[in-house]
């Protein structure tokens, strides 16, 4: 199974006043995470009615793939902002597409 393509949807809430600093660490994973071997697809969004309120749409070549990029040090240490910047935790839906 860690060889099956995954997805991923990842949506992320500021804290009221920390929109900016949290888009600077989220936008901080994009050029990395991209180098990443097994990265298809890291596309970060910001939705236009409510600007707290950030979506990373991901694909990866296998889930191995993803938890190394999880462990990653780009990713560890913009974690480690978040107790700061999130409202609450984070939601991520990790699938894998069937039709």
């Amino acid at each position: 199974m860690s060889d099956q393509k995954v997805d991923v949807v990842a949506h992320l809430h500021a804290k009221p006043g920390k929109e900016a600093d949290l888009r600077r660490v989220l936008e901080s994973f994009v050029a990395p995470t991209r180098q990443e071997e097994g990265c298809l697809r890291y596309d970060l969004f910001v939705d236009l009615d409510h600007p707290n309120k950030f979506t990373f749409i991901e694909e990866w070549a296998s889930r191995a793939a993803l938890i190394k990029h999880g462990e990653s040090n780009h990713i560890q240490e913009g974690r480690k902002h978040f107790p700061e910047l999130l409202s609450e935790p984070g939601w991520v839906q990790v699938a894998t597409r069937i039709a």
